[in-house]
């Protein structure tokens, strides 16, 4: 059976980090703005990069290893 830990960790972290879903990090008038579903070039770059190295630090933290066995 294929490993869906990495899948799981991905979703949820995907929901969670969506630019203008929770929160937008750099806001349009302040530097973090909460529920406001806008977004920009500059927030998608900081959350594509905050989604990266929490998808890593959350695969190591639980032993999980992308592919198959």
């Amino acid at each position: 059976m294929v490993d869906v830990a990495a899948l799981i960790i991905a979703v949820i972290l995907f929901v969670i980090l969506s630019p203008g879903l929770v929160l937008q990090i750099p806001g349009e008038e302040r530097p973090v703005e909460f529920t406001n579903n806008r977004t920009s070039l500059s927030s998608i770059v900081v959350h594509a990069i905050v989604f990266g190295i929490l998808f890593y630090l959350l695969q190591l933290a639980f032993g999980v290893h992308g592919g198959t066995k």
